[in-house]
Formats: C-alpha cells, structure tokens, sequence
C-alpha cells in the first residue's frame, strides 16, 4: 500500500485478481463512499457542495471501526497483548465498543465494555450478541468519572486486562490520519475546502484535519459539539441526547490548535436532520451524523463559503438508534398500528 494512500477495504478485493474473498472482516475496514447532498442543498437554497463520507459502509456500520482496529492492531506491534490471553477492556458509548467487539472476536480476545447505563440500548444488545461483556455504570449519579473508576476495578479483578483509552491513545487519531483523511483528499481530487465533524474523543477530527492540512494548509477544520454541553467552546458539561459525541471534557488526543471553528448543535437539531437525511435524501444514519449535516448548512449558509466544497462523516447507520427518541414517534405509530390486529 502507497504511504497516505488509505486503507481499500472492499475495494481491495475488487481489484484483486482470481476469487474475490475477504480473509476475514477485518480485511473489509476501510473505504467508504462519499455522497452529495443535493436534495437538501437544493431545498435550502444552498450554493455550495454538501459531501457525507458514509461510515454506516464499514463491515458493523461505524466510523468506529477503524479506530477499534488501529487500537488493537497497535496494541499488538508494540506486544502488549496476546490472543486468547488478554481481556480488552474500554470505556465506550457503543460504537468503539461494537467495533472493538468484533475485531475481539476476529483475533481471539475477549472484551468487556464499560457503558453508560440506561442509554443505547440497541448498542449494549448487539455487544452482548457479538459475545462481549457489558459492565454498566450509572453516569448519571456518578459522571464520567464513575467508568473510569469502573475500569479501574476491572483491572483488579480480571487477569491479563489491557485498557484500550480512545481518548488518550494516539493510535485512535492515527486511524484517520493514515486512512480517512487520504480518503477524503483522493475521492475529492483535493477539492475540499472545509472538514466539519462532531468530537466523541475527537479522533476523527484531529487525525483527518491533520493529515488534509497536510496536503493543503488552507482547509478549514471545524468542530461540532452539542449546544447543550459545549465543554469545548468553554462552557460546562450538561446533559444531553446526541450519543457519541460531547463526552463533558476535552479529549487529550483533540488536538484543538488545529480547529479553526466551533459550531453548536443541539439534540433537537440533531435529530431533526437525521430525519431530514432519511426522508430527503434516502441515508439512513445516525444522530451525531444529524448533527454534522446541520453544522455543514449552517457553515454553507455564510456568503464566503458559495461554491466550495464542505465535507462531513456519517459516522454510523440509524437502525442503531431504533430504541432512541430518533424513532420515537415512527415506534409509537407502528405499534399502534400493530394493535388493531
């Protein structure tokens, strides 16, 4: 593989010659599509290139999944962990976790999750499917701090644990940096102009804009954060309903010298066009891609940005959130149609 040229996923086996068979899922981490969004750029009245990078194309649906690998696959070059040895263990609203969970299972590690409770259930259900343990913790009561203290204890009582940290491991941002951001820069001939994405741990901003202001240094970053709990922008740590993103702290791995811009986002707006992605434009994702597109119409929207192209991701796909206030209404409509029989 060319230094910067991303990781070809399915592509790989496309262009190979003879039987075209993935090794094994891991082989399928990579590339994924970009879509223009011209029904809601024509609807808006919007004079500039709205492009989504449809993460919901990795093989468990998430941007998240490149992560999950790097952090394993770095792990192991650094012989840290072994296979059928190591319990992996990392703190996750769901989509690292997933990500982590089958990646686990590919290489023969066990996993155990340490989840906020009451939240994602979907998430939790598809962990546990993929055979790894969820620990929940009341964040509510205790914070954030509770799941660290969670893992901590988890290190006393489980053998040959290694900590995964999305959020300080250099490995997360490295993911994109080596593979997202040339993606992005080849599919877009170099076109793009403006990177928008939502902070979780902040590696995909961090290690997409870094490697795009490598090849142009005018590419403008901007980061997405929830308007509830917006931590980055210096306000103070609330609640809110956009899973993934907006942790209540500044990541250590988001390099935030790097981000030109702050924009808000709230849950309602959020969801509001996540809804308007699946009804208008046919892509069904997830919140934090709600969120992301509404930031990219308001960037779109100023009079300096006519023409360029602003680029986003989508970070995961919607039938994850089918037990969230996504579907909430579309839920209550269909089972009260189920009742009539």
């Amino acid at each position: 593989m060319e230094l910067h040229e991303g990781r070809k996923g399915m592509p790989s086996l496309l262009s190979s010659q003879g039987e075209c068979i993935a090794s094994n899922i891991t082989q399928l981490i990579g590339w994924t599509p970009l879509i223009e969004l011209k029904n809601i750029a024509k609807k808006d009245g919007i004079d500039a290139r709205l492009i989504g990078k449809i993460e919901p194309y990795q093989p468990l649906s998430s941007v998240k999944d490149r992560s999950a690998l790097r952090l394993i696959e770095d792990a192991e070059e650094k012989g840290l962990i072994s296979p059928g040895i190591t319990t992996l263990v990392a703190v996750t609203s769901g989509n690292l976790g997933i990500g982590m969970a089958f990646v686990a299972a590919q290489k023969g590690y066990k996993f155990t999750a340490v989840m906020p409770a009451k939240i994602g259930i979907d998430k939790q259900t598809l962990l546990r499917y993929l055979g790894a343990e969820v620990t929940l913790v009341d964040v509510a009561k205790h914070g954030f701090n509770g799941l660290l203290d969670k893992v901590e204890q988890l290190k006393e009582e489980i053998e040959n644990v290694y900590v995964v940290d999305q959020f300080t491991n250099p490995a997360n941002p490295d993911a994109h940096f080596k593979w997202t951001g040339p993606e992005i820069w080849k599919d877009t001939e170099g076109k793009v102009d403006i990177f928008v994405a939502a902070t979780g741990s902040g590696g995909t901003l961090t290690g997409t804009g870094r490697f795009l202001r490598m090849k142009n240094p005018s590419v403008k970053l901007i980061c997405v954060e929830p308007a509830e709990s917006a931590v980055i922008s210096g306000g103070e740590p609330a609640y809110h309903n956009i899973q993934g993103i907006g942790p209540g702290f500044v990541p250590e791995i988001l390099d935030t010298s790097q981000i030109d811009e702050i924009v808000t986002v709230t849950t309602h707006e959020a969801m509001d066009m996540a809804r308007r992605l699946a009804r208008e434009e046919g892509l069904l994702v997830g919140i934090s891609s709600g969120a992301n597109a509404a930031a990219c119409l308001k960037v779109a929207t100023r009079e300096e940005n006519k023409g360029k192209m602003i680029v986003t991701i989508f970070s995961s796909g919607g039938e994850r959130y089918l037990n969230s206030e996504l579907f909430a209404q579309v839920k209550e409509e269909c089972v009260n149609m189920n009742m009539a029989f």
